[in-house]
């Protein structure tokens, strides 16, 4: 398979959020100043109508991947949290990566895409361009995608109703990021007490939110309606052993770096993080922070997924973090630990599920009309 290099634009404006992980800070760092708190999640915005139903249709289409094996959800399963339930993410056929696969779902609310915080969070159709085309992902060219879709004529009706020009390969990137815009949480608990039903969460939830304002500290980073302050942090989280025990995913993580212009990268043995995009030292090992919502369906965390429940989530922030994370401990007892997890738990609303679409057949074009 002959690899190309990305060209993709990477903002460097240090920031974050895409999903996966829980991240706290010492005692004392977040409510208790007065700065921040969780939000519920805003109503919904309905999107375009028609561009969100064809969107539907093309994030579930194996046709946007370049060998026909892969589509959008097969990494963003609504069955499985719009995660793929793995640590590691298998990556296009043939090759493994590097990284957790994080929920698409709350898209719309996001400050910065990805893992290292690379993509702009207001650009949805960038994203999807991005694991559209990249090698390590879908592996396709926007032009023979195009090529791909206009022949099919379900698709062409359904671009009509929306414009009057034949199937786009960039626009294409916008109609899929409609329907990911429109993937939102709903019917939290938390969302319920905190517009004022005292009933909608236990006690033990209860006192779990008090510790998370207060002594865990965790809503410095964790705040606004998804949980995540937009930024980008060090907080140690061990490596995966798989990513340098397993040489295709080195190679994924290699290239990587490599694309992104990243200084000695074959010295790397490690996952860089914000560094590789910014190339400033004082990056290394930065990653965003991810939301909160609907912890219960979208595990493993963590950027590398190498926590398996939020217990043991909680018990890495509870030690101090990881190496070098300059974070302290909580000093929280094995009760609060549990209540703190209680209240997490209370994030989660119902399911967000989608009718996956048929996938319709190819026909010939009528010459003259390509």
């Amino acid at each position: 398979m002959k690899t190309k290099r990305s060209t993709r634009p990477t903002r460097l404006i240090a920031a974050c959020s895409l999903y996966a992980a829980v991240w706290m800070l010492p005692s004392g760092a977040g409510a208790a100043q007065g700065q921040a708190d969780l939000a519920p999640m805003p109503e919904a915005k309905p999107g375009n109508a028609v561009m969100v139903e064809l969107g539907r249709h093309l994030f579930f289409d194996r046709r946007l991947s370049g060998d026909w094996g892969v589509s959008c959800a097969t990494c963003h399963d609504p069955q499985k949290g719009w995660g793929d339930g793995k640590a590691l993410s298998a990556g296009y056929p043939s090759m493994e990566y590097f990284r957790n696969s994080p929920t698409v779902l709350n898209a719309a609310y996001r400050k910065r895409f990805m893992w290292d915080g690379r993509l702009d969070g207001a650009d949805v159709g960038t994203l999807v361009r991005d694991m559209i085309t990249e090698t390590h992902t879908m592996n396709m060219d926007g032009r023979l995608m195009q090529e791909r879709l206009q022949q099919v004529p379900e698709y062409e009706a359904l671009w009509k109703q929306w414009r009057e020009d034949d199937i786009n390969g960039m626009r294409v990137f916008n109609v899929v990021g409609e329907f990911v815009k429109s993937l939102q949480s709903t019917n939290a608990p938390f969302d319920r007490f905190i517009k004022g039903d005292a009933a909608a969460i236990s006690d033990e939830a209860k006192a779990g939110y008090a510790l998370f304002k207060g002594k865990a500290g965790c809503v410095a980073c964790h705040n606004g309606p998804i949980g995540s302050d937009g930024r980008l942090h060090r907080t140690g989280v061990p490596e995966h052993p798989d990513v340098l025990a397993n040489p295709l995913r080195t190679i994924t993580m290699l290239r990587h770096y490599a694309t992104s212009g990243m200084p000695n990268y074959m010295n790397a043995r490690t996952d860089v993080g914000f560094y590789a995009i910014s190339k400033n030292p004082q990056d290394t090992s930065k990653f965003q922070t991810a939301q909160l919502r609907d912890l219960k369906y979208t595990a493993p965390y963590m950027h590398n997924g190498i926590f398996a429940t939020l217990d043991e989530v909680v018990a890495f922030y509870n030690a101090g973090g990881g190496k070098d994370s300059g974070l302290k401990p909580l000093g929280l007892t094995s009760e609060e630990q549990k209540s703190l997890v209680a209240f997490l738990l209370t994030l989660s609303g119902d399911p967000v599920t989608v009718e996956t679409p048929p996938s319709p057949e190819m026909k010939l074009r009528t010459f003259g009309k390509n």
